[in-house]
């Protein structure tokens, strides 16, 4: 099994328990120049807010996009436009990634803006 596929099995494991709480998630891919975050309704069927380091506002205010300041500023960002969507509370989906780096600095900064996990 290589590193995709394992990380994919654990992003589906986790799916799997986050569908039955019906709450909106905050869905996060990382790549290793850019890092990604979305909240998706509760159905599933739409995204409400959106973020990432290839937008141009976030663009202008780092340097380089895969690393932990970029990943605090989509953080903020993503917990900003989820308030003025009129969502207070998510479940995180950290589609497969282990807990820690980026992923965790992006969670902790969304957490520090007012969003609940």
């Amino acid at each position: 099994m290589d590193k995709k596929a394992t990380r994919l099995r654990r992003a589906k494991k986790t799916r799997a328990k986050l569908g039955s709480q019906d709450r909106a998630r905050l869905c996060v891919h990382r790549t290793p120049k850019h890092i990604y975050a979305q909240i998706i309704s509760s159905d599933g069927s739409s995204v409400v807010a959106s973020c990432s380091t290839v937008q141009a506002d976030i663009k202008k205010q780092v340097a380089f996009g895969g690393n932990k300041e970029a990943a605090q500023l989509v953080g903020k960002s993503i917990a900003e436009k989820a308030k003025a969507a009129g969502i207070e509370s998510v479940a995180f989906d950290r589609s497969g990634f282990k807990y820690h780096g980026r992923v965790q600095v992006l969670a902790d900064s969304a957490r520090e803006n007012g969003l609940q996990f």
